[in-house]
């Protein structure tokens, strides 16, 4: 900790930067956690610093990813757990990088607050950090930027980038896709990151207590249910691209089966999906009985159980499904790719 840097000024001002210096403090046992031999710098520099291992990789491509948590966060103000919601951030950059098949190399995280708590900030460090270790990302800089008069004292927002690697012969290449391929699922923890401005208008969240047990959910409350993180699909795809040839990969997130589905497919094809086979989960049947959602609505916005859709060959769907199974994963079969011109079908 710097002892010497303090402004009373600034202080009066709203900006503890002795704050700032705890919070730095207080979260190097988390971010330790996530080094990686490609690691080259300390906390606390200008830049943070990698150094590449292209060790089996001819033609490197750098992948990266930026996201956010969104609305989310509202929930975490609400029951005061903070410890979470920076695996939520990590998630949402990694499983949207890894749709081009690249390995998550680190990670740089930016938070913004009303008011500097550096427990508090350090909670939400320590989540990025587990999310971090989930998917073999080194976290390698960051931002705490205290800014009072334009955040409440008591919130904050939390976005991240992620940086990864992926051979050039190697990246997913969605024009070997043929009719006949099979779709495969990848179940989602919940909720995970999107569709939260219209959860929270549902279950009217700032005016209800979401603390008690919901028989529907198994006891769990919706606070609760809808704080579980989203998951985080890095390692079990990983593990499946060293084996397998696979044609596409979507990560399910804000707009649904409708909007993300489509974006792994090319022209002239489309995706065939039984919606017999999807395991929805209970708190997207309790979102639309609550708010009255039709079921149309509710695949366009939510990812109603999927956090992340694959294809392969019909050839390799069950070598696909035991390599996923291995890595810990619930895989099953949700569909198959048709000639469309209609991108998504869900029948």
């Amino acid at each position: 900790m710097n002892e010497i840097s303090r402004s009373d000024v600034y202080a009066d001002a709203g900006v503890d930067i002795t704050a700032g210096y705890k919070a730095v403090e207080l979260m190097k046992k988390h971010i330790a956690r996530t080094l990686t031999s490609g690691v080259c710098s300390d906390v606390g520099g200008f830049g943070g610093l990698f150094e590449l291992n292209l060790t089996g990789i001819t033609k490197p491509v750098l992948v990266s990813g930026t996201d956010g948590v969104g609305t989310k966060l509202k929930l975490a103000f609400l029951m005061d757990k903070h410890d979470t919601v920076g695996i939520d951030c990590v998630a949402m950059c990694v499983n949207d990088i890894i749709c081009s098949g690249a390995k998550p190399l680190f990670f740089l995280d930016y938070i913004a607050c009303g008011k500097n708590y550096p427990e508090r900030i350090a909670d939400i460090v320590s989540g990025v950090c587990e999310g971090c270790v989930q998917s073999g990302a080194a976290l390698i800089g960051g931002e705490t930027a205290e800014m009072p008069g334009f955040y409440p004292i008591d919130e904050y927002d939390l976005a991240g980038y992620c940086t990864g690697v992926v051979d050039k012969d190697k990246i997913i290449d969605n024009k070997t896709m043929t009719p006949g391929d099979v779709i495969i699922a990848l179940p989602s923890s919940g909720v995970h990151s999107n569709g939260f401005s219209l959860v929270r208008k549902v279950f009217d969240v700032e005016n209800s207590d979401i603390t008690l047990p919901v028989d529907s959910l198994g006891g769990r409350s919706i606070g609760e249910t809808l704080l579980t993180p989203t998951k985080i699909y890095v390692k079990p795809v990983l593990a499946l691209l060293e084996k397998i040839k696979v044609k596409g990969i979507s990560h399910i997130t804000g707009g649904g089966f409708y909007e993300n589905i489509p974006r792994s497919i090319p022209d002239s094809l489309g995706a065939k999906i039984d919606r017999s086979a999807i395991k929805v989960l209970p708190i997207f049947d309790l979102i639309a009985k609550t708010g009255n959602i039709c079921e149309r609505d509710m695949f366009n916005t939510f990812n109603m159980g999927v956090g992340m859709s694959i294809v392969v060959s019909r050839d390799d769907a069950d070598e696909a499904l035991n390599i996923l199974g291995a890595a810990g994963e619930k895989p099953y079969i949700i569909g198959e790719i048709v000639s469309s011109e209609q991108k998504i079908e869900i029948c």
